[in-house]
């Protein structure tokens, strides 16, 4: 938990900085750990980690092809696909391709493998506009944070369903830090075991605007409602949209043939939405602390 905490320390730092420089500046400081190479591997029952160092990207294997969560940076997406490769899986197999939020670190290979697959692209309704335009919420106009477009072959809200074979993943609208967030749940064996799996779209602020100008309209409610829902939630393994939500590298070398998995957590969720409200907290305070600083 030390370990998250220092991560999520680090993240407020990054977002901050790049709140007070450029947004070119924030991308200079993290693009070098967002393209670093992570060996594949496989993480949990039928779920496998082939993103980056910095950017989780999930496989998820079915009895009739493959499910692929989010991407990464239009750059990282050659890396993306050798990582399937080096899990014997075929990018031909990928029939669904799964978004969890519409920002260009997560969809940067979108257009690319949709073209090269045929797979269709499921993603929050409010999102959709963003990835059919490839542009950034609030600042739809700075092609430093846009991404190729792409067309969305579906949109889901809260409870929706989306089936490949024998696997089934739950759709939980979790707006905030972009208006379509959505988190997803299935279930996976561990062993004999059923666990409930969460790939969390993300609650931090980030980028966004909470107040004055904010980057969507109702975003301060959406992030209260999403941190309301989640510590609601009872989820055995939380995955997250980069790796320090979840502390990926450090479970990852714990692994071993026998052991209990590390990812599995039941306590990791309800503990990182607490760090998540109280971050909000002090950002929204400092934001209107800002705003009502006069010129």
């Amino acid at each position: 938990m030390r370990t998250l905490k220092l991560a999520l320390c680090a993240l407020a730092l990054l977002s901050s900085s790049a709140q007070a420089q450029t947004v070119k500046d924030f991308l200079a400081q993290t693009m070098k750990k967002w393209t670093a190479p992570f060996p594949p591997f496989q993480l949990i029952g039928n779920i496998y980690y082939v993103g980056t160092d910095g950017i989780a990207v999930y496989v998820i294997k079915t009895s009739d092809g493959l499910i692929l969560m989010d991407t990464a940076v239009p750059r990282s997406t050659a890396m993306l696909k050798d990582n399937i490769a080096k899990l014997g899986f075929k990018e031909a197999d990928i029939k669904y391709i799964l978004n969890t939020h519409a920002h260009f670190d997560h969809t940067g290979g979108f257009a690319e493998i949709k073209k090269d697959t045929g797979a269709q692209l499921v993603a929050g309704l409010r999102d959709k506009s963003l990835l059919e335009t490839g542009t950034y919420p609030g600042d739809e106009q700075n092609t430093d944070i846009g991404f190729p477009p792409v067309k969305v072959d579906r949109t889901v809200t809260e409870g929706d369903k989306v089936t490949l074979g024998d696997t089934t993943l739950t759709a939980h609208a979790t707006p905030g830090h972009s208006p379509g967030c959505t988190s997803w749940e299935m279930t996976v064996k561990d062993g004999t075991t059923d666990r409930q799996v969460l790939f969390f779209c993300s609650g931090t602020v980030a980028l966004n605007r909470l107040v004055g100008n904010p980057t969507h309209a109702g975003i301060v409610e959406d992030y209260k409602s999403t941190y309301a829902s989640i510590k609601a939630m009872r989820i055995d393994v939380l995955l997250g949209p980069h790796p320090e939500v979840y502390n990926m590298q450090a479970k990852r070398a714990q692994m071993k043939d026998g052991a209990p998995n590390p990812f599995v957590n039941p306590g990791e969720l309800p503990a990182y939405a607490a760090t998540l409200e109280a971050d909000f907290d002090k950002a929204l305070a400092k934001q209107t602390a800002a705003l009502r600083k006069p010129n």
